[in-house]
This record gives structure tokens, sequence and C-alpha cells, in this order.
């Protein structure tokens, strides 16, 4: 049988990380929604809106409770996943809790992805920030007309052009990427449409200022489209 208990080792950290959410972010979690309702650009932040997040933040960093996810790396707690969901059921009680520690999707799994393949350059460029918490990024896979949470059937192509991918093709419901600082988004696309079906697909970083990027405007989720994060529809024309 597998043992499903927190380990002795984190609890501590547990605990700590329960007296900051009580602490330093519940008592402030109204005032960031306050702020939020009177921001001029529905895709932005209201005025002092991210200084206190970034209060937040910075003090939970002090405290060394930042980036827990990252299991078996250099970067991070290196928390077994069993730990990691006891930390992140706490996190999900509270609607800032996770980026105030810097533990949000999509940017956990990105950053993931950018931790274990990814060049120096790539590293320094997009890890660094947000692994510092600076910038936020995205994940682009679901798209229109088809099933595509079977990354089998995804259509959005990237055809090689000399050195460099060209991606055509649209994506939607892509979470977080009407935040004004989601910076970076994994996009995964078909570069190999003859291959056996599991080696058809790629994940391809895109700049979300790449001027083929067009963002159509934001998907619904029971009647909201959760401003400013968003979960949007993207077009892709020879990116």
């Amino acid at each position: 049988m597998f043992d499903l208990r927190m380990s002795e080792e984190v609890r501590p950290l547990f605990d700590s990380v329960k007296k900051f959410i009580a602490e330093e972010v519940d008592p402030h979690t109204k005032e960031f929604f306050r702020l939020g309702e009177g921001r001029e650009e529905r895709w932005g932040y209201g005025e002092g809106q991210l200084e206190l997040l970034d209060s937040i933040k910075a003090r939970a960093k002090e405290q060394g409770l930042w980036n827990f996810f990252l299991p078996d790396a250099e970067t991070g707690e290196g928390l077994k996943n069993l730990d990691y969901a006891y930390i992140a059921t706490e996190l999900g009680k509270n609607p800032i809790a996770s980026e105030s520690l810097n533990c949000s999707a999509p940017d956990t799994g990105n950053m993931e992805v950018l931790e274990r393949v990814g060049t120096s350059e790539q590293k320094e460029q997009w890890l660094k920030p947000l692994l510092n918490g600076e910038i936020r990024s995205a994940y682009a896979m679901t798209e229109p007309d088809i099933p595509s949470s079977d990354a089998k059937n995804i259509s959005c192509r990237a055809v090689l052009d000399g050195d460099e991918w060209v991606i055509t093709g649209e994506k939607f419901y892509i979470s977080g990427a009407g935040d004004p600082r989601c910076k970076i988004m994994i996009c995964m696309v078909q570069t190999n449409p003859d291959g056996p079906p599991h080696k058809r697909q790629s994940q391809i970083l895109v700049p979300m200022d790449n001027p083929g990027v067009e963002i159509l405007g934001p998907m619904h989720v029971f009647g909201k489209d959760d401003a400013p994060h968003g979960h949007m529809h993207i077009s892709f024309k020879d990116v």
C-alpha cells in the first residue's frame, strides 16, 4: 500500500505556509480585489493592486516560502509530489495565495519544462524571471473544433523554414494569456504530421509580443471572462 501521509521532514514547512497565509495573505485578499474593481483597463490591474501583491511576494521570499514545485531540481525546494500536494491544498484555499508564493499554474508547469529541457539562453531569458515572480506565462494546447485535450489531435502546425519554425493555427481557452504580465507561452504544435501519433508534436516557446500572435478575445467559463487573467482565444499567423 502507498503511504499517503505527509512526511515529517516537510511538516515544519507546511506549518510555515499555513501561518504565512493566515498572517500575510488572508488579511490583504479583500483589499487586493477591491483595488481591482476600480481599474481603468479590464485587462489590466488597478492602481496599487500589483504593488500590494508584490509586497506579499517579497515577504514570502524573505521567509523562504517560494518555488515549492520542482521535484529533484537544483532550483526550488525540491519537494516530493505528495508533500507538495499538501502545501498546494493550503494554497488553494485563498485565491491569491498560490501566486504570493510563486506556485501558480500555468507558471509552475512551464518552469518545470524550462528547468528540465531549456537551453542556458532560454533559462536566462524566461526561467529566471519566472522563478523570481517578475513575469507570468501561458501554456497553449487546446484548439477550436477538435477534442484537443488529447494532444494527438492538435492541428496547429509549425513548419521548419531555414533554421526557424513558423507556426500557423489557433488556440483557445489559454489560461493566463490575458494578463499584461504574461510574456511567454509554451505552444504545443504539430511538427511531424507523418510520424507516429505520439511523435508528431513539439513544444515551442513563443513570446507574447511576437508580431504574428493575436489575441482574438476572451473565452467565457460559467459566464465569466476571468479578467485580467483570462482564458484567451489566440491566432498564430506565420509566427
